[in-house]
């Protein structure tokens, strides 16, 4: 994808209103423009994604499980299993915005995978036919959310004991985090929620504390990462990475 890619991106994502009465309305309609440019321009924001992949798929015997990626968009994720996708019984992507889930059947229709299935779904209600899975990732989609404890709670009703979580997600400090986290000058914790907000992204100074209440924690990581087309330093925005297990496994 080229300049005239990126800015048709950004002009959805900064500049065209954003319609629709429902939550589900509204994400297919800001993702109903950007769809075919979607994978390129996330690829260069969206850092951490294969790293967490990577944690998540290292050490754990993934043979016959089920994974679900919530929010999985376009399925661009999909590509970060490797070979290991072969050995998973099933995998769902779960999104509300219909103009991704069909870029990311025609991507599973190309690469033939017989184990991967789409879903059109809330995250915070939707059911497998497994009924429990092994993994539940959320990658950039927990900020999109508006009940996102609601799907981290859904998420942990879902696992296994022993199952896993990850998250890769914009986020802002609290005034006062817990130790060993950062902490984020005023204008970052200022500055990045507005930003984000007009997107219907909600970077929040809360995932991290209630991922980490919820699960056991096994990874995490806070970063940043600069935003395509802005070379000027400040504007890095913060993320991490999470890596959780339900107890009693």
């Amino acid at each position: 994808m080229g300049f005239l890619g990126d800015l048709r991106v950004i002009y959805n994502m900064a500049v065209r209103p954003i319609r629709g009465k429902t939550h589900a309305e509204r994400m297919d309609n800001f993702y109903s423009g950007q769809a075919k440019d979607y994978d390129d321009f996330r690829r260069r924001l969206l850092r951490g994604r294969e790293n967490l992949w990577k944690q998540l798929l290292e050490g754990e015997p993934f043979e016959d499980t089920v994974w679900l990626d919530m929010g999985g968009g376009t399925g661009s994720n999909l590509h970060f299993f490797g070979d290991a996708i072969d050995k998973i019984n099933k995998v769902y992507v779960v999104d509300l915005a219909g103009s991704l889930l069909e870029v990311a059947d025609r991507r599973i229709q190309e690469s033939g995978w017989k184990n991967v299935e789409t879903a059109e779904a809330d995250a915070t209600t939707f059911l497998p036919k497994e009924g429990t899975v092994d993994a539940v990732t959320f990658s950039y989609s927990l900020t999109m959310i508006p009940d996102w404890f609601a799907a981290i709670d859904h998420a942990w009703n879902l696992l296994k004991p022993g199952g896993r979580i990850g998250v890769v997600d914009f986020f802002v400090s609290r005034k006062h985090p817990q130790e060993g986290h950062v902490k984020h000058s005023w204008m970052k914790r200022s500055f990045w929620p507005v930003w984000f907000n007009c997107d219907n992204v909600f970077p929040s100074p809360d995932h991290l504390p209630y991922l980490q209440r919820k699960f056991e924690t096994v990874f995490f990581e806070e970063r940043l990462t600069r935003l395509p087309m802005f070379p000027n330093p400040f504007f890095k925005m913060p993320y991490y990475l999470f890596v959780g297990k339900k107890s009693g496994g």
